[in-house]
C-alpha cells in the first residue's frame, strides 16, 4: 500500500489497510530504537503503534499478530520493512536480527518481500542457457531469491544486452570474507553472459550513517575497490566508481537521482526504511541514489544514451527495500524494473542469530587475517552444532543447521560429493567438530592467502583505471 502523494495519508478503511499501517509503525520503533533516536521520540512512536493495535483490534475484531493478516492473504505490504514475531527475524538494510541459531527464516522472508523463490527449475534453465553448471551458490541455495531473473534469461536467449550492478557499503578498510559473497557469484554470472558490470561504493551512505569524515568513507572506498579488483574481475568490462566522485562527474546519474526524487514521498520512504524525524536529510534522499544504478542512462559512457537496456543486481536480501522502490519508480520515469537476486546472510563466526561487525575483530575472517589468526579465529569462536563430549557427539552426532564451521563450508566449498561427506560424517558422529573446523581451517587459510598474493598486486593506478568513467568493450 503506497501513501497519497503530497500529503497525510489517508485513514484506514479496510481491516488490512490497518495491519499494514501498524506493519510499518512497528518498523520505526525498531529504527528509532536502533538508532537511539531520543526518548520522547520513542514514547511518541511506541504510543502511537499502541493505539493503532487497539484501533485493528476493534476494527478486525481480533490481535494484530505480525505475519498473520487479517484476510486469507499472507503478503504483508511489500514495501515495508520486514519483522517476525514469530522466530523473532527483523531485517532491514542496516540491521538483521533473529533469535534462531539456524539462521533467518528465509521461506517467510520470501513471502514478506513477495519475491520468488529460485527452484530447480529456474537453476536447470541457467544452465541451458548459459551451457554452465550452475554456480556452488545457485546449487546450494545461497542465492535463494529472485525477481524477473526469468526476463533476464528471455533476453540473452534472444541475443539481447544487460548489465550487472552491485556494490559495498565501505564502513572500514578491511573487509571480511562474507563481503566476498555478492563479487565472487557476480564474477561467475560475468564471465557465464560476457556482460558489462558496475559496482557502486557507497561512501556517501557510510558518512551518513556512521561516525566518519568525509575523506575515510573514501579512504575505505579506495581500499575496499582493491579487494573487490582483487576477486579477477576484468578492467575491460568494469566500471568501479564511489557516488562521491561520479555523482559531481556525470550529469545522466546526477538527472536520475533527481527523478526518483521526485516520485517518491516522503511517507514512502518512511514506510519502507523506518526513517523517523530525527534523521538527516541526507538519509532520506539517499535511496534514489541506490537506486540510479539500476538504470543504464546513469552510465552514458558505457550505454551511449540508451534507456532499455535491463540490469540485473546480485545482492543480499537486506538490500531488497531499495529495489522494490526502485521498480516501482522504474516504469514512471520510463526505464524497465532491475531483476535482482537474493543471497542469504553471512553466519558470524559466534552464530546465526549474532550479528557480524567490522568492529568486533572476532565476529568473522578478516581478509588481512593472517593463516595463524584465521586458526586461532575458527577454533576459539566458530560456533559448535557439535555435543559436549566426545562420547556424546560420536552416539548422537552434530547438528549442521546450526554449526557456523559447517555453514562457512557450504559458501567456500566447490565440491558437492566432499561436503556431503562432511554434513553426513559430522551429523553421523563420525567426524569430530576439531576435525570439521580444522578442515574449515584448511579451506579458509587457502582461499584468504591467494586473495591476499592477487590484492598485492593491485596498485593506486590499477584502481584509478577501474574508476574512471570510460567506455568498455561493448558496443552499445
Amino acid at each position: 500500500m503506497s501513501a497519497p502523494p503530497d500529503g497525510e495519508m489517508s485513514l484506514p478503511a479496510t481491516p488490512m489497510e490497518l495491519y499494514e499501517k501498524v506493519t510499518l509503525q512497528g518498523g520505526t520503533v525498531r529504527l528509532l530504537k536502533s538508532n537511539k533516536a531520543p526518548k520522547e521520540e520513542i514514547d511518541a512512536a511506541v504510543k502511537e503503534l499502541l493505539a493503532l493495535k487497539m484501533d485493528y483490534k476493534t476494527l478486525a475484531g481480533q490481535e494484530y499478530k505480525v505475519g498473520i493478516p487479517p484476510t486469507n492473504s499472507t503478503t504483508v505490504n511489500n514495501n515495508s520493512l520486514a519483522i517476525a514475531e514469530d522466530g523473532g527475524d527483523y531485517v532491514d538494510p542496516w540491521t538483521v536480527q533473529t533469535s534462531s541459531a539456524k539462521g533467518v527464516d528465509y521461506d517467510k522472508l520470501i513471502v514478506r518481500f513477495g519475491s520468488s523463490k529460485i527452484d530447480q527449475e529456474l537453476i536447470n534453465r541457467m544452465e541451458q542457457v548459459t551451457g554452465q553448471k550452475a554456480h556452488r551458490f545457485f546449487r546450494r541455495g545461497i542465492f535463494f531469491s529472485h525477481r524477473d531473473m526469468h526476463q533476464i534469461l528471455d533476453a540473452f536467449e534472444m541475443k539481447k544486452s544487460f548489465y550487472l550492478y552491485t556494490g559495498r557499503g565501505p564502513s572500514s578498510e578491511a573487509m571480511h570474507v562474507g563481503h566476498l559473497i555478492p563479487f565472487i557469484f557476480t564474477k561467475w554470472l560475468q564471465d557465464v553472459f560476457n556482460v558489462p558490470l558496475v559496482i557502486q561504493l557507497t561512501d556517501d551512505e557510510k558518512y551518513l550513517w556512521k561516525d566518519m569524515t568525509l575523506e575515510q568513507a573514501y579512504n575505505y572506498a579506495i581500499e575496499n575497490a582493491k579487494d573487490i579488483i582483487a576477486c579477477g574481475f576484468d578492467i575491460n568490462k568494469t566500471f568501479i566508481f564511489s557516488d562521491l566522485d561520479y555523482m559531481g562527474q556525470s550529469s545522466g546519474f546526477y538527472q536520475n537521482v533527481v527523478k526518483i526524487q521526485k516520485h517518491v514521498t516522503f511517507n514512502q520512504v518512511k514506510g519502507i526504511f523506518g526513517f523517523g524525524d530525527s534523521d538527516c536529510i541526507g538519509k532520506i534522499s539517499f535511496p534514489a541514489i541506490q537506486a540510479a544504478p539500476s538504470f543504464s542512462t546513469s552510465f552514458p559512457q558505457i550505454f551511449n544514451g540508451q534507456k532499455d537496456i535491463p540490469c540485473l543486481i546480485p545482492c543480499a536480501i537486506d538490500q531488497d527495500p531499495y529495489f522494490r522502490m526502485t521498480r516501482d519508480v522504474a516504469p514512471r520515469i520510463g526505464y524497465p524494473k532491475p531483476a535482482l537476486l537474493h543471497s542469504i546472510f553471512f553466519p558470524a563466526l559466534q552464530g546465526a542469530q549474532t550479528k557480524m561487525s567490522a568492529s568486533d575483530s572476532n565476529s568473522s575472517v578478516f581478509l588481512t587475517d593472517t593463516p595463524k589468526q584465521i586458526k586461532t579465529k575458527i577454533n576459539k569462536h566458530a560456533f559448535s552444532g557439535g555435543k559436549d563430549t566426545i562420547e556424546e557427539h560420536q552416539r548422537f552426532g552434530g547438528n549442521c543447521e546450526v554449526d557456523v564451521s559447517y555453514m562457512y563450508l557450504t559458501f567456500f566449498l566447490e565440491d558437492d560429493e566432499k561436503l556431503e561427506k562432511i554434513r553426513q560424517d559430522y551429523s553421523s558422529g563420525k567426524l569430530l567438530t576439531g576435525e570439521l573446523k580444522k578442515i574449515l581451517i584448511e579451506t579458509l587459510q587457502s582461499i584468504i592467502t591467494e586473495h591476499q598474493l592477487r590484492r598485492k598486486q593491485v596498485t593506486n593506478e590499477t584502481v584509478k583505471q577501474f574508476m574512471t568513467p570510460r567506455k568498455l568493450v561493448f558496443d552499445f
